[in-house]
């Protein structure tokens, strides 16, 4: 059995709707041999990733940075696993009231010392949440999860 955890931080609301696609698009196919973690930054730990062949991400963007409890995440996590993890696939999304560029950076600049692997196109949701963007979410769910049973992430 293969594990993907997504990991998430939300205040707003806004990520948790973005969340919840994502969730959704992961758990719509009958994949027998993917399971789907779903944890809050806070909930999430080193164990979570060691266990973990595929992980994806969702945060606000705060003052231009990823949340702090996304930060936090990090934090709590790095060393833990620093040499114990192989490569591990992700992928990214995020609600950004401007552009999300400071937390999708910061993000990805993380994730190479982890060691992770961009496996999908990052969704910045600039402005209002919409129909499109959640269909997007949706299909990143989905990607990742099928890619991880198809042996290809």
């Amino acid at each position: 059995m293969k594990n993907l955890l997504i990991v998430f931080h939300t205040k707003s609301g806004k990520t948790r709707q973005m969340a919840d696609a994502v969730i959704s698009g992961a758990t719509q196919e009958p994949l027998e041999n993917v399971s789907v973690v779903v944890k809050n930054t806070f909930d999430a730990d080193a164990r979570d990733l060691l266990d973990a062949n595929a992980l994806i991400l969702g945060t606000p963007e705060n003052f231009g940075y990823m949340s702090g409890a996304m930060k936090d995440f990090f934090d709590r996590t790095f060393y833990e696993v620093e040499g114990r993890i192989q490569a591990l696939p992700y992928a990214v999304f995020i609600s950004a009231g401007n552009d999300g560029t400071g937390a999708l950076t910061a993000i990805q600049r993380i994730a190479k010392g982890y060691p992770f692997i961009q496996a999908q196109e990052p969704i910045v949701c600039q402005g209002e949440l919409n129909d499109e963007t959640l269909e997007r979410c949706s299909e990143l769910g989905l990607t990742m999860a099928m890619g991880l049973e198809a042996g290809v992430i």
